[in-house]
């Protein structure tokens, strides 16, 4: 949520940068200011009418001692019509930061200013390329077709059980995505985070702590009868984890991963780009979170990246970096950027991370905030990114070392999943 201060102080700055994302924040953000104002102006008089309070207390113990019965009477009379304003303006307040906070919910992250234009994925900037594509025969399968030749995951049985979107690994498939959970984890655990392993249902309180709610609310799936929320990835209980929250300054950065079941409703998503693995309601997908002071968050950033770049060229795979566009980014992120894997077998990207500085949007939401050494109390900016969600890597990986002789596994997964080759 963008802060009042930001609002208040550099106004046409905001409504220009998310006009970046195809928002037009003018009349909004002229309501929050108008709204401010007012609470403002409340908030003067009933510090006004209470000084005229505590001075007619003080005057009214003096005239009962002098006996003058009547005045004290008379003054006794005042302080109730007082309190009756005070507590009209106290609603008046009230009324207005709640509205403040309504429209707040419904305004977007502005973009950093590194973001370029642009209204689709088309318009994304492509950062980096690493071609390493390999050259399969004519006959090569997508991972669907390579998933039933080797028994590896059963997408029918899914349906069966749960409906589509929800595939059941067996065998040396199952093998395989406990291998790159595994992995993954050790890496983020080498470069520093600490592992949390999180409840995968939040309640309202935390979907909105990092945006989620109300923006996504159609895409999560819902409990009714407990008003709880599955999540969509790890991103929402490790942030809120730091909800309501004063951290030190020396104790920041603070990085955590966490691997967990993700859970999509993805309404209407039909078609070849979402068959088999492209494109899930449940998927394991491990998640870095980063907790940083604002002059040191756009390293941390560059630091996230560079681990998720590490772990694509560790599993030997072609990629892209792209760093999305106004109109491809997402509602609570400043800047972001995709990663993306080649399947040779589909001729496409994947993508399989993004990677976002949110800035002081959701730590506002969530009143993360850290201590200073001036003792001074500010906003914390956060940070997160998957590393990675498995189901496209797991596509790749099938499709692009596939052989005469069966799947090549990367030399790095081997000592995970205890053998060389799918055959």
């Amino acid at each position: 949520m963008l802060t009042l201060k930001y609002i208040t102080e550099n106004t046409e700055d905001a409504i220009a940068r998310l006009a970046k994302k195809h928002f037009d924040g003018r009349e909004l953000l002229t309501k929050v200011i108008e709204l401010d104002t007012a609470r403002k102006a409340a908030q003067r008089g009933q510090d006004e009418l209470a000084a005229e309070m505590n001075k007619l207390s003080k005057e009214i113990g003096l005239l009962f001692k002098e006996g003058k019965q009547q005045e004290a009477a008379a003054a006794k009379e005042r302080t109730v019509k007082l309190k009756e304003k005070i507590k009209e303006l106290n609603e008046t307040m009230s009324n207005a930061e709640q509205e403040i906070t309504n429209i707040l919910l419904q305004v977007p992250n502005v973009p950093h200013p590194s973001v370029p234009e642009g209204k689709t994925a088309e318009d994304n900037v492509v950062e980096k390329i690493v071609d390493n594509i390999p050259q399969l025969p004519a006959d090569a399968l997508p991972h669907w077709e390579l998933a039933k030749k080797y028994d590896l995951i059963d997408f029918d049985l899914g349906v069966k059980i749960t409906g589509a979107g929800f595939p059941v690994y067996k065998g040396k498939g199952a093998r395989l995505q406990r291998a790159l959970i595994n992995f993954f984890l050790d890496e983020a655990r080498k470069a520093g985070y600490m592992e949390i392993m999180p409840p995968t249902v939040v309640n309202p309180a935390s979907g909105y702590g990092t945006g989620q709610l109300p923006d996504k609310e159609g895409q999560m799936y819902h409990c009714n009868e407990d008003d709880l929320y599955l999540i969509p990835t790890a991103e929402v209980p490790v942030t809120n984890i730091y909800r309501d929250v004063i951290l030190d300054e020396k104790d920041l950065p603070i990085k955590n991963c966490a691997y967990t079941q993700c859970f999509r409703r993805e309404a209407g998503s039909y078609g070849k780009d979402v068959r088999g693995l492209n494109r899930l309601h449940e998927f394991s997908k491990v998640e870095i979170v980063r907790i940083d002071k604002p002059e040191h968050s756009e390293e941390s950033h560059k630091e996230m990246l560079a681990h998720v770049e590490g772990l694509l060229q560790k599993l030997e795979l072609p990629y892209r970096i792209l760093r999305l566009c106004g109109g491809d980014i997402s509602f609570t992120a400043s800047l972001c950027f995709d990663f993306e894997v080649y399947s040779e077998a589909q001729k496409r990207w994947l993508e399989v991370s993004s990677v976002s500085n949110f800035e002081s949007y959701q730590a506002n939401r969530l009143k993360c905030r850290y201590r200073n050494a001036d003792k001074k109390i500010q906003l914390c900016h956060t940070l997160n990114g998957s590393a990675l969600a498995l189901p496209r890597i797991v596509a790749a990986l099938l499709e692009n070392n596939q052989t005469p002789e069966g799947i090549r596994i990367p030399k790095v997964l081997v000592p995970y999943t205890g053998f060389e080759m799918i055959d």
